[in-house]
């Protein structure tokens, strides 16, 4: 979750480096945002199809 949450922080933070015109910078943070966002998203997939497997909760 903790991913999910540093995804969502760089994200605003290109959003508003994008709105004062620091473009370098909003590259920068949407890229890393979008490469936190794609690994939280694999690593969900991953615990959902291990818990569906196994039949209960794994947290």
């Amino acid at each position: 979750m903790q991913m999910l949450r540093w995804a969502i922080i760089f994200f605003v933070v290109s959003i508003v480096a994008g709105v004062f015109g620091f473009t370098g910078i909003s590259a920068a943070a949407g890229g890393i945002a979008r490469i936190l966002f794609f690994i939280f998203a694999v690593v969900f997939l991953v615990f959902l199809v291990l818990a569906l497997l196994d039949g209960q909760a794994i947290f």
